[in-house]
């Protein structure tokens, strides 16, 4: 049975297990992996972030850097990500008062300016490692976090040596991320982890995260998974042994959603939100039949 949380995000708090919320993801760059350029600037990012909503997103999370495989890190000023994101925070609140907006930056001042403008909950890939006044600054702005576990740099990533047993490297990282956070301030109620498929992990590796993604429960805090549209999922899915391009792995992605759920993601951030929500819905009538 998938463990109960209630996330505290700040100004309300979150129910977590009973239904999985999912994460609709908007990039505003003009360089990410799934959909780079799409939404970069402020009018279609906004379009898009509603219709995320309308398909039924819980969440929105807003980015302003790519941290696509291979890129260096950062790539944008604190200035230009906040110029990217801010207007778009604030316009999606103001016509969704309602809507729960996170911010997915590594970075303490982008995240500082857009609690301010509304949002909820920072999305943080490194799980605190890339800027170390972001434990700090969260624990002022009393916001949400998610954690995620990343290994090195993107600009790394193709030459880390393989890792015998990822699961327990990720559980380590983790509990040190937390110990981080919990250090500087940040109650536990306003964290969840996440293992971070594809960040820092290769190919093979992102396998047993799947396979294993219940043993992440061990670590005592609500769970997102991100599975969407990454490369493992395109390389799994490949048509005639050629892997299949970023916007072709809705099914491969929904699959990878719907195993995390049913080992017991409580959250999951995905790029096709409006077939998430459906796969998910079934997902949760499983598990909740087996909970009765």
């Amino acid at each position: 049975m998938r463990p109960r949380y209630g996330w505290d995000i700040g100004s309300r708090r979150l129910p977590l297990g009973g239904r999985t919320l999912v994460m609709g993801v908007l990039n505003v760059t003009p360089d990410s992996f799934s959909d780079g350029g799409l939404y970069s600037d402020t009018f279609a990012a906004v379009e898009h972030g509603m219709r995320l909503l309308d398909h039924g997103a819980d969440i929105v999370d807003i980015g302003g850097e790519s941290t696509r495989p291979g890129s260096s890190v950062p790539s944008v000023s604190e200035e230009e990500e906040s110029r990217r994101v801010l207007p778009v925070v604030r316009e999606l609140k103001r016509r969704r008062p309602e809507a729960v907006i996170s911010i997915d930056t590594w970075k303490s001042g982008v995240a500082q300016a857009a609690v301010e403008a509304g949002a909820e909950i920072v999305n943080d890939v490194s799980g605190f490692t890339w800027d170390p006044s972001m434990p700090a600054t969260l624990a002022q702005l009393r916001c949400g976090a998610v954690l995620m576990h990343t290994r090195g740099r993107p600009d790394e990533w193709a030459s880390l040596p393989p890792v015998d047993d990822m699961i327990a490297l990720i559980c380590g990282d983790l509990r040190q991320s937390v110990q981080n956070a919990l250090s500087a301030g940040i109650a536990g109620q306003r964290l969840v982890l996440d293992p971070g498929f594809g960040f820092g992990k290769r190919l093979q590796e992102n396998f047993p995260l799947l396979r294993r993604f219940e043993e992440f429960h061990a670590l005592g805090f609500p769970l997102a998974a991100g599975p969407s549209r990454k490369s493992f999922v395109g390389r799994a899915t490949a048509r005639a042994g050629v892997t299949l391009p970023a916007r072709e792995r809705v099914v491969g992605s929904l699959a990878a959603a719907v195993i995390c759920i049913m080992k017991g993601a409580h959250i999951v951030r995905v790029h096709d939100v409006r077939e998430t929500v459906e796969a998910a819905a079934m997902a949760d009538a499983v598990l909740n039949y087996e909970a009765k």
